[in-house]
């Protein structure tokens, strides 16, 4: 009996996510393609067993299926219809998983672009860069049905869970909603983890009980660990990414004329941390932000 095929996915962006969902893939036994413009990446890429590409156009002329996660919107445009993009390939019953947090407008551009040789599905992702690495993140597939279907495997592969949410675009809606409220609890667990240590508890002893009771949350659990530390390096989320994700939620907002005075509220503590210097570390280091507002000094502790 013929051996069966290994299924290929060229993961397009392998930055935190990508790196986390390109490892998961090689572990459950698919043949993974990367491509990515940072040589440190695709070097660590191919150390783990992923096969290199020299272009998005080179990886859609051995892949069916491809996902990318991607920084900008000019970096979809290029991946998609650039020189050297997909579309160059001239290849066509291709899907791209499309899972970067951007506003909805730049991905229907692409979406219509590319049809019919490349069928773009809107599938962001819940979850951080260290969820991403445990499994531990959910993946919001909207657009066309039949394609989310061939990509189902897929997601089993690098996900806890994926829902069908509705036609292309809700993926990042739902997406909108559920960074709004990372955003907020964020900042809120921040806050809380402040109060208490400048009341004299220790921070370790705060994320112990507090995440098991009512006031407990998934970022207070997620971010509390480098809250405890205060060690924001490396970064799962970088706090200047970051900043991008809620100006595109804010502009989505304003769009529907939606008040959210919550997440406008949360601004100026990210605004803060950039400000300090602190683009390149974990959203977690608004608690460093509201330590100095607070002029709080940590004391050693022993829980």
């Amino acid at each position: 009996m013929a051996e069966a095929r290994q299924q290929s996915i060229g993961v397009l962006g392998l930055g935190i996510m990508g790196s986390a969902i390109s490892t998961n893939l090689i572990a459950a036994g698919f043949h993974v393609v990367g491509f990515d413009p940072s040589t440190d990446r695709m070097n660590d890429f191919i150390g783990k067993g992923g096969s290199p590409a020299g272009s998005p156009r080179e990886m859609a002329a051995t892949c069916d299926i491809m996902m990318s996660m991607l920084p900008s919107a000019a970096a979809l445009d290029d991946v998609v219809g650039g020189p050297d993009g997909i579309l160059a390939s001239g290849r066509s019953g291709l899907v791209l998983i499309e899972s970067s947090t951007l506003p909805i407008e730049v991905k229907q551009r692409n979406h219509d672009l590319a049809a019919p040789a490349l069928t773009i599905l809107d599938c962001p992702l819940s979850g951080t860069g260290a969820q991403a690495i445990n499994k531990d993140v959910t993946v919001y597939a909207s657009g066309e049905q039949a394609a989310i279907d061939r990509c189902l495997g897929i997601f089993d592969g690098f996900a806890r869970s994926n829902y069908y949410v509705g036609p292309f675009g809700s993926g990042s809606k739902m997406k909108f909603v559920a960074n709004l409220l990372v955003a907020i609890h964020n900042v809120a667990a921040a806050e809380a983890f402040v109060l208490g240590m400048k009341a004299g508890l220790d921070p370790a002893l705060i994320l112990k009980v507090v995440a098991e009771g009512a006031g407990g949350s998934r970022m207070f659990s997620v971010r509390g660990p480098q809250m405890v530390s205060g060690d924001y390096e490396p970064a799962t989320m970088k706090v200047s990414i970051w900043q991008k994700d809620m100006k595109i939620i804010a502009d989505f907002a304003t769009s529907l004329d939606c008040p959210t005075p919550l997440l406008s509220a949360s601004a100026p503590i990210y605004t803060a941390a950039m400000a300090q210097g602190r683009g390149a570390q974990d959203t977690a280091a608004v608690c460093a932000v509201l330590e100095d507002m607070a002029r709080n000094q940590r004391t050693a502790h022993t829980t």
